[in-house]
């Protein structure tokens, strides 16, 4: 793991398991062995449905204290699929994520926009 000063929280990464993100819907991934990978190097929460189903599997890297201070806001990465890009969020995080580090222009092809929570559906159901 990246070292830390004394008292500063680490970005911390969001994993998606539940419908769709890390199920069989998502083909070909080994969903417990990028759990595992994530955890092995960064602080992990394992969400229940973030609702970005379309773009299974969704990470979503929050900053770390640091990251914060300096207007850090969480980053939303979908299609998250393969080692490579796993390794890609993992070097990110250790070069401090975000607020502290820009955002690889590898993983800004995986950024999405959240879902929009509370809002009501244009229908009004």
């Amino acid at each position: 793991m990246a070292a830390r000063g004394v008292g500063q929280v680490p970005c911390r990464v969001v994993v998606c398991r539940d419908c769709c993100c890390g199920t069989a819907k998502v083909t070909g991934v080994d969903h417990a062995a990028q759990t595992a990978r994530l955890r092995a190097e960064t602080p992990v929460r394992v969400s229940a449905c973030l609702d970005a189903c379309d773009q299974a599997n969704v990470i979503v890297v929050q900053p770390s204290s640091a990251g914060r201070a300096a207007g850090g806001r969480p980053v939303w990465l979908g299609l998250v699929n393969d080692p490579e890009a796993t390794q890609d969020v993992i070097d990110w995080v250790h070069e401090g994520g975000p607020g502290v580090a820009a955002l690889p222009e590898i993983l800004a092809l995986y950024a999405v926009t959240p879902p929009r929570r509370g809002t009501p559906a244009p229908n009004g159901a």
